[in-house]
């Protein structure tokens, strides 16, 4: 992979990626840091059952489901610095209701306002405006491993402060973070656009919906993250009340996991590079529900959670790793943005109903419903996939045009070239977007067109 530095990214663009990346992992990690404690420490407040704690899980998801593509629409009106400070104001309000309340629904009611403010959208948006086209990928990939790099800090950081702060500590926490992440927003740089998205709203979200290979990954990664945050509203609880282990051992028992998990999935996203994702893909889905039957049958065998866990952080930072790459080379052109909305609500959905879902069957059936419950989706998930084909590494090419040119002519010239996949004309904006198999392309040629469209 190339190096993400100021070579490959110009400086306003690196600049921007990096306030971006800042805002994303402190206010991840705030977000984090509850998962791995609450099961055990949800316990403790009034009116806590496991389905409300599920829920108190899962409220935040669901808000950020709904509100996502709002507050990115929004953002095109009224802009992206005023939308980035409100969602983050209710993101530190929220951390302040629930770190005030004691009994169950109001950290229901500060989890659903944190979620409120649905700031990826505004995020993505921000980094569509700033950041050239050859350079976004980077750029997502920078934001991509500042909230990886929040997750694995905040599963081992998280019980670890939460014995020292207490629930209502940690939530203090999460509004402290929310509000450095407030500063960086109030001095991030407003250059002027290049680029936002040129397709109208409705041809996007028709585009997008559209692509059967686009769905097929909003189901993955709503699955993906029903089956994570479900386990998570029971593992935590099970280390505890069946081998007794104190939340600093789960810090230690989790940094053991991660890091292995890590090594164990580095061979696998080569090889998904070298030969295609799709099966890696798939191996990580059955590695997902084998990962499931495990938890289901571990009874009281620690060696049994710390293989059940290792399999699991394998299979699911592979996943989170592929998942984005696969969508940002399927969106059609010109939807890459809406796409990666879409696909962000299924995300924060896949939360919601994890934690209702967990909550529910670990009330009502027990802990073993809940990883069979899980399997089953990572099975469904898997038929899903079937007959899926590996997709082609396409480039983005963007070719401005002249007004009053001939462009249906132009557009089918561009399609008669080798090498060019697909072309979308943007009348309103005077723009050609093309997606381009360079190992095919007659770069002469493709030039010659571009030339001949702008003189």
């Amino acid at each position: 992979m190339t190096e993400l530095s100021s070579k490959a990214l110009q400086r306003t663009e690196l600049k921007t990626t990096g306030y971006m990346a800042t805002i994303f992992a402190l206010r991840m990690f705030g977000l984090f840091m509850i998962l791995p404690i609450f099961a055990v420490y949800g316990q403790e407040l009034d009116g806590a059952s496991p389905l409300l704690i599920g829920t108190a899980i899962g409220a935040y998801g669901l808000m950020q489901a709904i509100l996502q593509i709002p507050f990115g629409m929004l953002s095109d009106r009224f802009g992206r610095r005023p939308l980035l400070l409100i969602g983050l104001l209710l993101f530190v309000a929220g951390g302040v209701v629930a770190a005030m309340s004691d009994h169950i629904y109001g950290v229901i009611a500060g989890r659903a306002l944190q979620g409120a403010g649905a700031i990826a959208s505004v995020i993505m948006a921000l980094i569509g405006d700033v950041v050239s086209e050859k350079n976004r990928t980077r750029a997502m990939a920078l934001i991509g491993m500042s909230v990886g790099g929040s997750f694995i800090l905040a599963l081992i950081l998280g019980p670890l402060l939460a014995a020292w702060l207490g629930l209502s500590g940690l939530f203090w926490a999460t509004s402290l973070l929310g509000a450095l992440a407030l500063v960086v927003a109030m001095i991030v740089p407003a250059p002027k656009a290049l680029q936002g998205e040129l397709l109208p709203a409705g041809e996007r979200f028709r585009r997008v919906l559209g692509n059967k290979a686009l769905l097929r990954f909003d189901v993955g990664i709503f699955t993906l993250h029903v089956i994570m945050t479900a386990s998570f509203v029971v593992v935590p609880a099970l280390l505890t009340e069946r081998l007794g282990l104190s939340l600093q051992s789960h810090s230690l028992l989790y940094l053991g996991v991660l890091v292995a998990g890590f090594v164990a999935m580095v061979p696998l996203v080569i090889r998904a590079e070298r030969r295609g994702a799709v099966p890696v893909k798939r191996l990580a889905i059955v590695l997902m529900a084998v990962s499931q039957l495990l938890l289901a049958l571990a009874g009281a065998a620690l060696w049994h959670y710390v293989l059940a866990l290792l399999v699991f952080f394998a299979a699911f930072n592979l996943l989170e790793a592929l998942l984005p790459s696969l969508v940002g080379r399927a969106a059609p052109a010109g939807t890459r943005g809406t796409a990666m909305g879409v696909y962000s609500s299924s995300q924060f959905m896949g939360v919601f109903v994890g934690g209702q879902l967990g909550g529910a069957l670990y009330q009502w059936l027990g802990p073993q419903a809940v990883f069979f419950g899980c399997m089953a989706m990572a099975i469904i998930w898997l038929l899903v996939l079937t007959g899926m084909q590996e997709l082609p590494r396409l480039e983005n090419r963007v070719l401005q045009l002249q007004q009053g040119q001939d462009w249906l002519a132009l557009s089918r010239q561009l399609r008669l070239l080798p090498g060019v996949e697909e072309v979308v004309v943007v009348e309103e904006q005077a723009m050609v977007l093309l997606k381009i198999d360079t190992g095919s392309l007659d770069e002469n040629q493709l030039q010659g067109l571009a030339a001949a469209a702008q003189s």
